[in-house]
Parts: structure tokens; C-alpha cells; sequence
């Protein structure tokens, strides 16, 4: 089976100067631990933070984007990018692990078609179009304005051109309303590149049966998120009691402005570590909010995407990428036939992914 990781946020990793050709005592993901995980192929998001003005949001993105192709290239011994499910197989046939582009946040488009399709020719194939806070194409299920309603009209301008493009539309982030407006007017399937179920957790960013089946319908899928957060409402009051988040909001802050500075790099990892020793809901959580997603929306509409490097905290037993075993064999524990293992693993995502680009007529 080819086994896919739909969001993993390392281009942020990457300025803030973690070498990932190595395998790192720290860090969730790099070439080496993905190899360990068995994990085929990764999407590296483009991650663009909601407070950035939108000149700096374009600036970020093709920083981010430069970043990753530079550390493509330094390591074409074992990884490759790949712009299709048939290159990301010849990838596999050659013993290489693919990188797919994705982008997390449409704020870095700005208010311009043109400019989405210059990221789509740099190598991004989908677009999570929104973050924490309202944006031109679209409302967060981060806020409470409700610019929009929905779907801005530039939103489904944007809608239709990533339809036209063969680019995957991400609703993960979006609020339920925008998630409504894309399924009614988008042309092929959209996915949610790294969410969970709102039965199991309430945490907004999850989504409620009746959004799971939606996206069934849609032929769409849901790939599960690895964040304790958005896997157990016990963990999220955990944290929020802890406070240690808030506190090392400015800590991370100061890191991320001069990542070289020792001292500042090891206030942060002080945080990691604080969070890290929070009682954690282990990875059988995540079988459980597969196992619910498969139970709404079906077999054929469930994957994985762990949020890895873009999370502080993961679950008790998948700390990092290397992991990835334990959950299938959870899985098969519960009886997951190999088969089916194999559309969660990769093979849903990639179909997707396929019937978007064909439906594109490119």
C-alpha cells in the first residue's frame, strides 16, 4: 500500500533550521523518520499565519516554498516531489519518498486568480483556504464574524479556478457554512486534509456526522488529525488548565524571530517538554475517530493527516512520524482487512486526488 500523510507542516520547521535529510533527536518529521514510518509520501504545507498582512503572507509562502524546494534538492538521493498519484507510485517503485506540495491558508493569493495560479504552477496541488481568522475567500471556524456568511464571491471565484486547475480544496479550517457553500457549487471532490470528528470531540475545527456524509456524497474525504485537542475534550481542559500553552505563546514567538540563539531554542523545547508531559489520550484515539468516520461516511472516505510539526503536543505512542506502524496495527487489531487498510493508509487521498486532476482535463 502507498501510505500518505495529507499535512505535515515541516516547511515551518525548515526556517526555523531543523535539517531534515538527519534524523533529529527533536522534531516530529524528516526523511529519515519518515522512511522509519513507513510513510510513502508527505504533503508539506505552505503554512501562512492569519495576522500576516497579505503582501507578507505572499512574501511567507514563497519563502516557505523556497525553503522546500532547496531541501528537495539537497536530498534527490531519497526524495522527490511529486505532482500526481502516477509520479508519487514511480516514486515509490524507485525507493523514494514523495513530497507533495499543499498550502495551508488562502491569505498569501491575496485577492487575485493569477496569483493562485502561480502557486498552482510552483508545485501547489491543494489549497486549505482559510486559517484562524476570516480571509478574503472565505469564513474560519476560528471566528466569530462571520464576514461572509460562507464562501466570499471572490471565494467561489477561487472555487472554480482551483476546479478548473485540478487543485484540491482543503476545508479543513473553514467554518460549517463555508463548508456548505464549496460542496454546493465545486465540481470535483474536496477533502479535509487534517481533521476529526465533532462526535468524538467538539472542538470546531472537527466535523459533525452530517458534514461527514455531506463529503461522502461529494466523493470527497476526511484525513484524521493526530492533535489531543481535537482527538479528546479531557485533554483539551487538560491543557487549558495547564495555561502552559498561553505562557509559551511569547516564548515560541521570541524562537521563531532568531532560531539560531541557543537560549531561545531552549526555552522552547522547556515548553515542549512541560506540554509533552500532560496526560496524553494515546494513539488508539485516533483509531477511534477512524473508526467513527468510516462508520458515517464509509470506507472509501477516510485517510490520515497528523498535523505533524504544525502540533506541540501529540499523542501518547505516535510522538513523531517514525511511529506510524502503531496505528496500523491498531487497526488491524480491530479488524481492518488489508484493503481496506489501504485506502485509509493512501489510497482514498490519492483517488481524490486523481478524479480532481481529471476532472480538470489536465
Amino acid at each position: 500500500m502507498f501510505v500518505l500523510d495529507s499535512h505535515c507542516d515541516t516547511p515551518s520547521q525548515i526556517l526555523r533550521l531543523r535539517d531534515i535529510g538527519a534524523d533529529n533527536e527533536r522534531g516530529q518529521v524528516d526523511f529519515p523518520k519518515l522512511r522509519k514510518g513507513g510513510v510513502d509520501g508527505a504533503f508539506f504545507a505552505l503554512y501562512t499565519p492569519a495576522s500576516f498582512a497579505p503582501d507578507k503572507a505572499t512574501a511567507w509562502a514563497f519563502r516557505l516554498l523556497s525553503a522546500t524546494m532547496d531541501t528537495l534538492e539537497a536530498n534527490a538521493d531519497r526524495v522527490a516531489l511529486a505532482l500526481t498519484p502516477a509520479q508519487a507510485l514511480e516514486n515509490q517503485s524507485k525507493g523514494l519518498t514523495s513530497v507533495f506540495i499543499g498550502m495551508e491558508n488562502g491569505s498569501p493569493i491575496q485577492d487575485s486568480l493569477s496569483m493562485l495560479r502561480m502557486f498552482y504552477r510552483s508545485g501547489v496541488r491543494y489549497l486549505t483556504l482559510v486559517h484562524s481568522a476570516d480571509n478574503a475567500i472565505c469564513d474560519s471556524c476560528a471566528s466569530s464574524a462571520c464576514t461572509w456568511g460562507g464562501l466570499s464571491p471572490f471565494g467561489r471565484d477561487v472555487v472554480a479556478e482551483m476546479n478548473r486547475l485540478g487543485m484540491i480544496v482543503d476545508l479543513s479550517h473553514a467554518s460549517d457554512s463555508t463548508f456548505y457553500d464549496v460542496l454546493d457549487i465545486s465540481k470535483a471532490p474536496v477533502v479535509a486534509t487534517h481533521s476529526c470528528c465533532r462526535a468524538l470531540a467538539s472542538h470546531p475545527r472537527n466535523m459533525t456526522d452530517d458534514m461527514l456524509r455531506a463529503l461522502a456524497d461529494n466523493g470527497g474525504v476526511i484525513q484524521i488529525n493526530f492533535y489531543p485537542v481535537f482527538l479528546d475534550d479531557g485533554f483539551a481542559a487538560v491543557l487549558k488548565e495547564s495555561g502552559i500553552e498561553e505562557e509559551g505563546a511569547e516564548i515560541e514567538r521570541a524562537f521563531i524571530s532568531d532560531p539560531a540563539d541557543p537560549i531561545k531554542r531552549k526555552a522552547w523545547q522547556e515548553v515542549q517538554d512541560a506540554l509533552m508531559s500532560l496526560p496524553r489520550p494515546s494513539f488508539s484515539r485516533i483509531a477511534d475517530h477512524i473508526d467513527h468516520a468510516v462508520e458515517v461516511a464509509g470506507i472509501d472516505h477516510v485517510g490520515i493527516g497528523s498535523d505533524f510539526d504544525g502540533i506541540e503536543v501529540t499523542p501518547k505512542g505516535l510522538e513523531d512520524v517514525s511511529k506510524m506502524p502503531v496505528l496500523f496495527a491498531e487497526l488491524r487489531r480491530r479488524g481492518y482487512a488489508e484493503k481496506d487498510l489501504a485506502k485509509i493508509a493512501g489510497g482514498n487521498f490519492l483517488r481524490v486526488m486523481a478524479q480532481v486532476q481529471t476532472a480538470s482535463g489536465k
